[in-house]
C-alpha cells in the first residue's frame, strides 16, 4: 500500500470501485436465481423434495469450493480463476434452461453453489489486499451495502421478466457474464494467494459448542428459507411480486437489525442477546405458521420479523466464538464454522422440502420454529454451565456475509484495530 501517498487513498479510489460493482452484480444476479429456481421449479412439477434438494446441492458446491479454490489460485491466479468460474455460473444457469429436469438442475445447482463460493472467495482476497487498518471498517461496510442493495434489487426482476418464460434464464446469464467486465477492465494486481485451511471440527466445539451449534441451527432455518422460503410464500397464496417482497423484507430487515443487535451484544454476555434473537425467530415462525395470502401485510410483517432477527444469528454466533478464540486460530475458526453452516443448510433444504410436501407450506415455519427452540434451549444450559467472556476481552461485532472465510479475514483484521 505504498503507492497511496499521504493525500488520500488514491490506490484504493482506483481499484475499489471495479471489485464492488463486479462484486453487486454477481451478488445480485444469484439472489435472483436463487429465488427463481425455486418457483420455476413448482412451475414444471418438480415436488417440493426435489427442490429441496436442488437447494442442497447448492451448498454442497458451496463447500467443495471451500477446499479447492485456494489450489486453483495458486494454480491459475485470481483474475483467470474468476473469469473461468463466472462462465461456469452463465453456463450452467443456461443449462437449466435447456435441460427441465430436477436431477439435472441438481447438477447445474451444484456448480453454481462451487463457482459462486469461488468467485466470493477471490473478490474477497482483493478487499483484503486494498484495504489497511485505517480502511478495514470503511470497506467491510461498503461490501454489506453492495450486497444488501444489490441482492434486493436483483429480486425485483422477477416481476418484471416473470419467472415462466426463458427470458429471466438469459438476463441471469447475462449478469454473471457482465460482472466480469469492471473487475477484467480494471488495473487490479492479483494479491497473494489465500492459505489453505482445514476446518478443525473437535477443537472448534471444545472452543465454543454454542457457536458450532448455531451455526449449524442456522443453516437449517436461514439455508432454508433461501431455497423454499418462495414456495412457502407462493403455496400461502402471494403472487410474484408479493413473493419478491416477501424474501426481500426478510433480507433487509437481517441486515439492519444485525447493529443493534451486535451493539447490545458487545455490552453483555452474547449468549443473552442470543437468546433473545433466537426466541423472536421462533416466535415469529408461530405467527407466519398462522397465516396465509388472504392478509399480506401480516406475512410481510412475519418475513421482516423473521429475517430481522434470524438472519443476524451467524454474525452473532461467530462473535461469540472469536471472544474464546485462541490467537492465531480464528482463520480456522472461521472456515469450520462456514463448513457447519453450509452442512446445515444443505441439510435444512432437503428436511424442510419433505416436510411441506408432506404437510403443506405453514408447517416450514413449524420446522424453523422447532430448530430454534432447540437451539434456544442449548444457549440456556451452556449459560448456565459456563461464565460469560469478560467484557474487556471481548473482540469487537462484525456483521459478516456467509461467503468465504476471506471476507473473515477483513472483519476479524477490522476487530484487531479496533481493540
Amino acid at each position: 500500500m505504498a503507492q497511496q501517498g499521504s493525500q488520500g487513498r488514491p490506490i484504493l479510489r482506483d481499484t475499489l470501485p471495479p471489485v464492488l460493482i463486479s462484486a453487486g452484480i454477481l451478488l445480485a444476479g444469484n439472489g435472483l436465481l436463487t429465488t427463481l429456481v425455486a418457483l420455476r421449479g413448482r412451475a414444471e412439477g418438480f415436488s417440493e423434495s426435489w427442490i429441496g434438494a436442488i437447494g442442497a446441492a447448492y451448498f454442497l458446491g458451496f463447500m467443495l469450493a471451500s477446499f479447492v479454490t485456494a489450489i486453483l489460485i495458486r494454480r491459475a491466479g485470481h483474475i483467470r480463476v474468476f473469469a473461468a468460474l463466472s462462465a461456469l455460473a452463465a453456463i450452467s444457469t443456461l443449462f437449466m434452461l435447456l435441460v427441465r429436469d430436477p436431477l439435472a438442475w441438481s447438477g447445474a445447482r451444484f456448480i453454481l453453489g462451487f463457482a459462486f463460493s469461488g468467485i466470493t472467495t477471490v473478490i474477497e482476497s482483493w478487499l483484503n489486499q486494498m484495504a489497511d487498518n485505517r480502511d478495514r471498517g470503511r470497506v467491510l461496510s461498503l461490501y454489506r451495502v453492495v450486497d444488501l442493495g444489490f441482492v434486493t434489487a436483483g429480486q425485483f426482476l422477477l416481476p418484471v421478466f416473470g419467472p415462466a418464460g426463458h427470458e429471466i434464464f438469459v438476463i441471469v446469464a447475462i449478469i454473471y457474464c457482465l460482472g466480469l467486465v469492471p473487475v477484467s477492465l480494471s488495473a487490479l494486481s492479483s494479491p497473494p494467494p489465500p492459505s489453505v485451511v482445514g476446518p478443525r471440527l473437535g477443537q472448534i466445539w471444545m472452543i465454543s459448542p454454542v457457536a458450532c451449534f448455531g451455526c449449524l441451527s442456522i443453516g437449517l432455518t436461514n439455508g432454508a428459507f433461501r431455497t423454499i422460503g418462495p414456495v412457502y410464500a407462493q403455496q400461502v397464496g402471494l403472487d410474484v411480486d408479493q413473493v419478491v417482497w416477501f424474501m426481500s423484507l426478510g433480507i433487509v430487515a437481517g441486515a439492519i437489525l444485525q447493529y443493534p443487535l451486535g451493539w447490545l451484544s458487545d455490552r453483555t454476555d452474547r449468549r443473552l442477546v442470543l437468546l433473545l434473537a433466537t426466541a423472536a425467530a421462533a416466535g415469529s415462525s408461530i405467527w407466519l405458521s398462522g397465516l396465509d395470502g388472504s392478509r399480506p401485510l401480516f406475512v410481510f410483517a412475519g418475513a421482516a420479523l423473521f429475517g430481522g432477527f434470524a438472519l443476524p444469528l451467524y454474525s452473532l454466533s461467530t462473535a461469540h466464538a472469536n471472544d474464546r478464540c485462541p490467537d492465531g486460530m480464528h482463520v480456522t475458526m472461521a472456515v469450520t464454522l462456514l463448513l457447519i453452516y453450509a452442512v446445515g443448510a444443505a441439510a435444512g433444504s432437503q428436511i424442510s422440502a419433505a416436510i411441506v410436501d408432506a404437510w403443506g407450506a405453514p408447517w416450514f415455519f413449524t420446522y424453523t420454529c422447532v430448530v430454534h427452540g432447540v437451539f434456544l434451549v442449548f444457549v440456556a444450559i451452556r449459560t448456565r454451565q459456563r461464565s460469560g467472556v469478560p467484557a474487556e476481552k471481548r473482540s469487537g461485532f462484525v456483521a459478516l456475509l456467509r461467503t468465504s472465510p476471506a471476507i473473515f479475514r477483513l472483519g476479524r483484521d477490522r476487530t484487531n484495530h479496533h481493540d
